[in-house]
């Protein structure tokens, strides 16, 4: 019984609830008889000037059998596949959607929403969301489903839904995008206008998603065949038919609108922020942030660049310029031409993702000066360095460099340092600065290796001048804005931004800021390869600034900032097109660039330099204090915590053994050691063979590898040696003696002087160190025998002997005994002995041959002690000549020859 009184009251309550929500509704007849949606208007932040305005939508009212049966069941299966089952709406659908939206799980692909609650939201109610709302949307789809049968609920909603671009109903969205009739829609053509209600501005075909506009229509496909509307072969058919190219397929666009690029990128974050359903209806007023004197600007230095950009292979720009003090977009051009379908102009770029290339190094040098390891004068090696599986990337210009300061690696983008940087902070965390940054679009991790630092990663222009925003912003990050304030049709303020709403945040430390942009603005560091006169120079101007080019010259980027604005322009084609050949942002970005900035910022607004900041002379390798024994100092900017506090220990002095280098005992004679410059000089990797080989290499190549021993000398293992070999200690000698010597030294043995009895005799310098000398001079007895080597150090050693010198008393030999005629009357007579000797010749007319062979004549007497002799005589021409040759020793031995004999010819 009570089950039963509580069944009543639940349909009474039900049928109460009915009569009060149902007092104040329209009727479903009342459908034509509504009231127009209003226009939302799109300001700059001046709140004068209107950029655009959405309009009232243009519709025509058709018949069902004017209305494709592709386009019914694309809609049909897409949004509401139980369409034909329900009375007004799905409970199962209802209980989905609040347990997707309780748990998170929502994909945005259908909603609980059923076609006849769509159109009843659209047609007779307001865009509020409240339980109210709600009910009042149950109720009149209940009874439009008793009114009408299911065709004509379907007539209705396709003539009233928003297809986007201020068009609603299915012939309004098919003439205006593909200028046919609803009635001769293609399978994909319907698929595609089904799928762009789900979300009309995002889904635009004139927007930049076309990609997820396509993604969403073959979503819509795959939902006809599972509804078992098409076949799995008309699937396949219809994904492969293009339905959104601009210009060819989709006709191009034509508004009255201003910035338009800007005016679209509003809508899309005011529809994410109100919905659709707002956006189309309610009248919005919308202030945004765009300062329409610096757009005009802009957009003229886009038009004044065409010239260049086209020349050179490129058929697009785009430029995004924002306030980094507040974040607010000032300025954004997304094409040189929104309406021109031959270039997509319609994309808007400043908001696309594009590879960067160099423009993204500064994040990776941020990242390395967090570290106390790194600042603008650390050295880098700029060497043709292989970084593992084969990647070795080259400079832009094909050459290195050698040891550079990261403030000239950076200045004149060299890519060889900027990878090392990259491999020695590491990916995820330039990856992490990147997104501290306001990067959003690197989310990819796997897909990203060292050459992110290169520009690798996609990224969008207006996001990096957010990004380098922060740089001239002290370290100081705001959310990027286009939207100040919103006002409904009453003048209701629906939303307005307040400072205190985003005071900022510290993504960089305000004194690495300051190190980049004393970099980027530092016009002498980057003379080298820009040269002093480039357009990135603004002479009485702070402007710091940073080119980027990718593979190919597919993109030409110029990022830059002053104190108070940052700028991005990127140049390229939207296809991905190569351009010629030196395009570079340096060649056709940079203009643009210069040209925008250099009207915008007025007067010179100098980075404001922490206090923490110190100017400091380092060692040039070892970016530490310098010591006596540096060379070469480097002056320039550090952070606090990269004040270094130890001196050079790269240039060193050490006591090493002259003969091998290695560390001298601390009592080493002078003779065996010595003061030698070390250079400790290694790369920024030492344990890395790839990265260690090439600095070697280099530094060997300019004569500073000279690497400090490790290793301690042992001096008794130094020091020359020699020993006496000929004659033996103790050896009886006489006469003429050969002197023998074996000598050694680590270093090379210079020379071995031998003496006797301490007088030098004579020396030698190449093994076998060898002298003779004649004992006969000396008297007889005991004497010594000495020899001192010399190394190439000039370290010494000694060896003696002591040798038994005996009285000589053997003659000299005779041998070689002739005469040569001089003249008439004139002879020289020539002989040699085997010991030095002192000699004559005697000579006559007449034979003698008894001793003391006494001739007419004594020849003139050759006194020196020598082994070769020549002595000159005098004749009487026409006769017959008698000779004979003494020879006297050192000890008197006298030897004499035979009788010669020889005729005078007159």
């Amino acid at each position: 019984m009570f089950a039963l009184y509580g069944l009543v009251g639940f349909v009474v309550l039900v049928a109460l609830m009915f009569a009060w929500f149902s007092k104040d509704l329209p009727t479903p007849g009342k459908i034509a008889k509504r009231s127009a949606s209003q226009s939302t208007k799109i300001y700059d932040r001046t709140g004068e000037i209107l950029l655009y305005e959405t309009g009232e939508q243009k519709r025509t009212l058709i018949k069902s059998d004017q209305i494709s049966d592709n386009l019914k069941k694309a809609t049909v299966s897409v949004e509401d596949e139980s369409f034909y089952r329900h009375m007004g709406f799905d409970p199962k659908a209802i209980l989905r959607a609040i347990y997707e939206k309780a748990t998170f799980r929502s994909k945005r692909t259908r909603g609980a929403s059923t076609i006849t609650q769509q159109f009843v939201k659209n047609a007779l109610l307001t865009s509020n969301r409240t339980l109210t709302r709600k009910i009042k949307e149950l109720i009149l789809s209940f009874e439009l489903e008793i009114m009408y049968d299911k065709d004509e609920i379907l007539t209705m909603y396709l003539n009233e839904i928003p297809y986007g671009n201020n068009t609603a109903g299915a012939e309004a969205a098919a003439k205006m995008y593909y200028g046919i009739t609803a009635k001769e829609l293609t399978l994909a053509q319907a698929a595609t206008l089904a799928a762009i209600p789900q979300a009309p501005t995002y889904y635009s075909p004139y927007g930049t998603h076309t990609d997820d506009l396509i993604g969403r229509r073959n979503y819509v496909i795959d939902r006809m065949v599972a509804t078992k509307t098409i076949t799995a072969e008309e699937a396949t058919i219809a994904k492969q038919e293009d339905t959104t190219t601009v210009g060819t397929v989709v006709k191009p666009r034509k508004d009255n609108i201003l910035a338009p690029h800007f005016a679209m990128y509003v809508i899309e974050r005011a529809a994410d922020s109100f919905g659709e359903e707002v956006i189309q209806k309610d009248g919005l007023k919308i202030i945004t942030t765009l300062d329409y004197e610096k757009q005009k600007i802009a957009e003229q230095a886009i038009q004044d660049g065409i010239k260049k950009l086209t020349s050179y292979g490129a058929s697009n720009a785009a430029l995004a310029s924002v306030d980094q003090k507040t974040g607010e977009i000032l300025a954004m051009v997304g094409s040189i031409d929104y309406f021109n379908t031959d270039i997509d102009g319609n994309v808007n770029v400043a908001d696309s993702a594009r590879q960067p290339g160099s423009s993204f190094k500064p994040i990776a040098y941020s990242t390395a000066f967090k570290s106390e390891e790194y600042s603008p004068a650390s050295i880098l090696f700029d060497l043709t360095t292989d970084f593992g599986g084969g990647y070795t990337p080259k400079n832009y210009n094909g050459r290195v460099e050698g040891p550079v300061t990261m403030r000239y690696a950076l200045a004149n983008s060299l890519n060889i340092p900027a990878v090392k940087v990259m491999s020695l902070v590491g990916i995820d965390e330039v990856l992490r600065t990147a997104e501290d940054l306001g990067i959003t679009t690197l989310t990819e991790r796997e897909r990203y290796g060292l050459s992110l630092v290169l520009g690798a990663g996609e990224v969008k222009p207006v996001e990096m001048a957010g990004a380098f925003g922060v740089f001239g912003n002290k370290g100081i990050k705001h959310d990027l804005k286009s939207i100040l304030k919103v006002t409904d049709a009453n003048g209701k303020v629906v939303y307005e931004y307040k400072s205190e709403d985003d005071p900022g945040r510290e993504a960089l430390n305000p004194q690495i800021a300051y190190e980049i942009s004393s970099i980027l603005s530092d016009n002498q560091a980057r003379s080298s390869h820009f040269g002093a006169r480039s357009a990135l120079y603004f002479p009485g101007k702070t402007i710091a600034a940073k080119t980027g080019t990718t593979t190919s010259f597919r993109d030409a980027w110029t990022i830059g900032y002053s104190a108070s604005v940052a700028t991005a322009v990127w140049v390229g084609n939207n296809d991905n097109k190569e351009m010629k050949g030196g395009a570079d942002g340096s060649v056709i970005a940079a203009p643009i660039f210069h040209n925008y900035m250099d009207k915008v910022v007025t007067a010179d607004e100098p980075f404001e330099r922490p206090a923490e900041i110190k100017d400091l002379t380092v060692d040039k390798f070892s970016s530490k204090l310098p010591s006596e024994n540096s060379p070469e100092t480097i002056t320039d900017i550090f952070a606090s915590w990269q004040v270094p506090k130890d001196k050079d220990d790269i240039h060193i002095k050490l006591k090493v053994c002259k003969a091998n280098g290695l560390i001298a005992p601390d009592d080493a004679p002078a003779d065996l050691a010595e003061e030698r410059t070390f250079t400790n000089i290694h790369s920024e990797r030492p344990d890395n063979s790839n990265w260690e080989g090439p600095v070697r290499a280099w530094a060997q190549a300019n004569n500073i590898y000279n690497l400090p021993p490790t290793e301690k000398c042992d001096l008794s293992s130094i020091a020359p040696t020699i020993s006496i070999t000929a004659p033996d200690n103790g050896a009886t000698a006489s006469g003429q003696t050969t002197i023998s010597a074996s000598a050694s030294a680590i270093s090379g043995v210079k020379s071995v002087l031998f003496y006797v009895d301490g007088v030098e005799i004579a020396s030698d310098t190449e093994s076998p160190y060898t002298v003779t000398y004649n004992f006969s001079s000396i008297a007889a007895g005991a004497h010594t025998i000495s020899a001192t080597v010399t190394s190439n150090t000039n370290a010494t050693a000694q060896a003696s002997v002591i040798v038994n010198i005996e009285a000589d008393a053997s003659a000299p030999t005779i041998t070689d005994i002739s005469a040569s005629k001089i003249s008439a009357i004139s002879y020289a007579v020539a002989w040699t002995t085997n010991e030095p000797s002192t000699s004559q010749v005697v000579y006559g007319t007449t034979s003698d041959l008894t001793d003391p062979y006494t001739y007419s004549f004594n020849s003139a007497l050759d006194s020196n002690l020598v082994t070769e002799h020549s002595v000159t005589i005098t004749l009487t021409a026409g006769s017959t000549s008698y000779y004979r040759v003494k020879s006297k020793d050192a000890a008197g031995n006298l030897s004499i020859s035979d009788e010669k004999s020889f005729f005078a010819v007159p």
